[in-house]
């Protein structure tokens, strides 16, 4: 397997248990997605294809699939963008499992580099959002005419439930893979 580094810097983030409304979302969301970014760390491309049968779910594939929630849910959803590269280049029609079923053609590298890019891209416009309207502010979709979206809050609840759900699959595969197991990152 790959070296540890990014399983060692990973922290088990709490929500706060007295928290306002949106720290407490936000906080859950992070435990989530640090709980994720444990499950995924340090493997190598082999580690990264290893599926449970009969599912040909692979963790690349959860990775870049989470790459794309991440960067619809912000930047589509909730911001009114345009889908980005490489997601708008797909025929989304034809393929709908195109996220998972290329992660097998891309390099471990790249499949993390992606995900943390989005995730990245995805905190801050979250932040731009709560500060121009708060867990109430209402999305908005890229297109010619006004489709109102839900709120902030439930594109949160929405990211978090995303989450939960792959870090269950994360889980059994990456216990297949090497042996790791755990509820939280470590720290």
């Amino acid at each position: 397997m790959n070296d540890q580094k990014d399983q060692a810097a990973q922290t088990s983030p709490e929500p706060p248990m007295a928290g306002d409304e949106t720290a407490t979302l936000l906080g859950f969301l992070e435990r989530q997605r640090a709980t994720f970014a444990w499950k995924t760390a340090g493997l190598d491309a082999a580690g990264l294809r290893a599926a449970l049968a009969p599912s040909s779910m692979t963790l690349g594939g959860m990775l870049k699939h989470l790459a794309r929630f991440e960067d619809d849910m912000s930047t589509e959803w909730l911001h009114g963008r345009r889908q980005l590269p490489p997601w708008n280049a797909v025929d989304w029609n034809a393929d709908p499992d195109w996220d998972w079923n290329s992660a097998s053609d891309d390099s471990s590298d790249q499949l993390y580099e992606r995900w943390r890019d989005a995730v990245s891209r995805s905190r801050g416009l979250f932040a731009e959002a709560l500060k121009d309207g708060g867990p109430g502010r209402r999305g908005t979709v890229a297109s010619n005419h006004s489709l109102e979206l839900p709120s902030l809050r439930y594109i949160l609840l929405n990211m978090i439930e995303e989450y939960a759900r792959h870090n269950g699959h994360a889980d059994l595969i990456r216990e297949s893979v090497d042996g790791l197991v755990g509820q939280d990152p470590p720290g």
